[in-house]
């Protein structure tokens, strides 16, 4: 399974971006998918996740209301629509798919519950 994360780039504090996350070699139509974030010197942080079924979503805290995570089953792809960009939003961005059925609607999604992941993408929000 080969994850490709696209559609990092450089925005000013207050843009959008929408990163996509395109899956081969295996459907992800019973994967939990989910994208993370690494800033320098700093764990991987857990961003979004969506169900297999794309009916339920959750959100980090930090990104809840500006963030939205949709997929595509049909294409293999997943998309993170990122509005209101901040600066500390800064880092490249993963995409990662699990392949349990299980679902978390709340909390914190640790990166080891996941099994595949995509080189990442670079966001940069300038102030």
């Amino acid at each position: 399974v080969q994850l490709q994360a696209s559609g990092g780039g450089l925005v000013q504090a207050g843009g959008s971006l929408r990163l996509s996350c395109a899956v081969s070699g295996r459907t992800i139509s019973t994967y939990t998918m989910g994208w993370f974030r690494q800033a320098p010197g700093k764990e991987r942080e857990f961003v979004t996740a969506i169900i297999w079924s794309g009916d339920k979503t959750n959100y980090a805290e930090s990104v809840k209301g500006r963030f939205t995570i949709s997929r595509d089953n049909a294409k293999n792809t997943v998309y993170l629509q990122m509005n209101s960009l901040k600066p500390e939003d800064t880092a490249p961005y993963y995409c990662a798919a699990d392949r349990s059925q299980f679902f978390r609607a709340a909390g914190f999604y640790s990166a080891a519950e996941f099994d595949y992941w995509g080189q990442g993408t670079q966001v940069t929000v300038s102030s």
